[in-house]
């Protein structure tokens, strides 16, 4: 049982000092000397407790102070620990710069997974938690650990889930479902505005985890913020697939959903071209659909259905995948396929598990720590909450973006994919793109994201954000916030650190940016479009009824 494919990187390793045994003897003893050096200084201090002013004798440790001394050595042993596997690593002969980099991530997940701050007795702060409570710390978290397990969350909550409701205090912008099929419902919002742009925003939104990532709490709402500035939006709410969806595919999210969007939206506003917007797997979906639009375009005086798009925090080349591309190998590819031919999905399980892994300092030790340890309850957070917000993926669809995508990196190449028909060429792509990409970012590096900036033919505005693959997207503009963000035009750019180079720092949300981006691709703005239309009638309130589907 490997689905992460460990165990081959493990080897790689054995393999590369297999031929040099008395270096590594060499540096085994340096290890156990470095430890004894850190044993000896903290048993010094140690012992030195209590000394009197004058220095003349010790005094009387007591147990907490023994208790202390042991953490310590702990941290300190633990510092040694990673520092001489860090170094074994680096220094392994025969493993090529991938190799050496998926190596060293899989230790530091066993290094921080074994951290002294994560075990009771090598944690002070735990231990003296527990003697100032009479043990009612250590045992709320027991029993928040015991409810977890038997809600099936072994690595317990990262959100207070009883904090929030989905349609009460988010995804509670006013709006109708006003689509609906077996993959995706359409929400169409209300407009908070008496005049709106014609030109509509609709946002592709991922199918990993729900869709109100955009539509958090009212001061974090990206799609409040766009209504308040006169814009109509139209979101995507997808259906978390069961084993009856094994055979829906990379191709029916393009063309069944996101294709489908835009024509709704388009209708209801009265035939205008829309601002199309993708997120993560949501803009890989709209690039494809993009070059398969552009190889075959409307004839005549029918308009190009989108006027210009987005994309956040979205890879179309494959070829840098960050922290992500350290799970996907041939192996564990087809791992994965064997465990989807009997449930018909990746389960949400594997998923969280995966991308809590990417973070797992703060996304599984700190929360362990901090639930377990030390008692205290899981913070109320709209963010945490939607991470916690798992959904599964169909069996064909995972299967085909693993393979076509992460591994043999086919968006990218010419005629490489056929889909709905049509051979996929991004360099046919001439509309214009506005491109986000997040400076932390795990999961879509920036600099991956940046590499759009050369594959297509449309004029490219990039933007890098301040924060991670998140929190660099979900920016609502603040007088008190410390972010920042980098934006200029990118189009045939090769060269990431070169475009930033020349990029001048601002302070605050690319929101506004695309904003103002936006409204000047809109045309005047007039009395806003009906909700829904007489061939798309609203069906129910948003959010509809797929968001709460489990």
């Amino acid at each position: 049982m490997d689905p992460f494919d460990i165990l081959s990187a493990l080897k790689d390793m054995q393999q590369s000092w297999k031929d040099r045994p008395l270096e590594l003897a060499r540096r085994q003893a340096d290890l156990a000397l470095k430890l004894q050096e850190a044993t000896l200084e903290e048993l010094k201090e140690f012992l030195s407790v209590g000394k009197s002013e004058t220095g003349s004798e010790p005094g009387r440790p007591d147990v907490l102070d023994a208790l202390k001394s042991a953490g310590q050595i702990a941290r300190r042993h633990h510092a040694v620990y990673q520092g001489w596997i860090r170094e074994l690593i680096e220094q392994s002969a025969g493993l090529e710069g991938r190799q050496r980099e998926r190596m060293l991530f899989w230790t530091r997940q066993v290094i921080n997974g074994l951290s002294p701050s994560n075990y009771f007795w090598t944690n002070f702060s735990a231990v003296k938690r527990f003697l100032e409570s009479n043990g009612e710390s250590l045992a709320k978290g027991l029993k928040a650990f015991a409810e977890d397990l038997l809600d099936g969350r072994p690595l317990m909550r990262m959100a207070d889930t009883r904090a929030f409701r989905v349609g009460r205090d988010i995804a509670a912008t006013p709006g109708a479902v006003i689509f609906r099929n077996d993959l995706m419902e359409l929400i169409q919002y209300e407009p908070t505005t008496r005049a709106t742009y014609p030109v509509p925003v609709v946002f592709i939104q991922p199918w990993i985890n729900k869709f109100y990532i955009f539509d958090l709490t009212a001061p974090m709402s990206f799609v409040r913020y766009l209504l308040d500035k006169g814009f109509t939006v139209f979101m995507i709410s997808w259906k978390n697939p069961d084993a009856g969806m094994r055979n829906v595919t990379f191709e029916d999210y393009m063309l069944r959903g996101a294709l489908r969007a835009v024509r709704i939206a388009s209708s209801v506003c009265r035939g205008a071209p829309v601002h199309a917007a993708g997120y993560c797997i949501g803009g890989t979906a709209l690039s494809a659909l993009m070059a398969w639009l552009n190889r075959e375009p409307p004839q005549g005086s029918q308009p190009f259905p989108v006027a210009d798009w987005s994309l956040f925090s979205t890879l179309v080349d494959f070829s840098e995948p960050g922290d992500i591309g350290f799970f996907v190998t041939r192996q564990s590819v087809e791992w994965l396929e064997a465990a989807m031919r009997t449930q018909g999905y990746l389960s949400e399980t594997y998923l969280e598990l995966a991308f809590r892994l990417l973070g797992s300092d703060s996304l599984i030790w700190r929360n362990f720590t901090n639930s377990l340890l030390y008692g205290m309850p899981p913070p109320k957070s709209d963010l945490l909450f939607w991470n916690s917000d798992s959904t599964r993926l169909p069996a064909a669809m995972c299967s085909f973006y693993l393979r076509e995508f992460y591994l043999n990196n086919r968006l990218v190449r010419k005629d490489s994919l056929v889909l709905g028909g049509r051979p996929i060429d991004l360099e046919c792509i001439k509309q214009p793109l506005y491109a986000v990409g997040a400076q932390i970012d795990h999961i879509c590096p920036w600099k991956g994201t940046f590499k759009v900036c050369d594959k297509v033919a449309s004029p490219v505005r990039y933007v890098l954000s301040s924060e991670g693959h998140i929190t660099g997207i979900v920016n609502p503009p603040s007088e008190v916030s410390k972010r920042k963000y980098w934006a200029g035009e990118a189009r045939g750019a090769e060269d990431s650190d070169q475009w930033l180079g020349r990029q001048q720092e601002k302070r605050g949300s690319w929101w506004d940016d695309w904003a103002q981006w936006l409204a000047s691709r809109s045309c005047s703005p007039g009395e806003p479009p009906a909700m829904g239309s007489p061939r798309h009638p609203p069906l129910e309130r948003a959010p509809g009824r797929y968001v709460l589907e489990d």
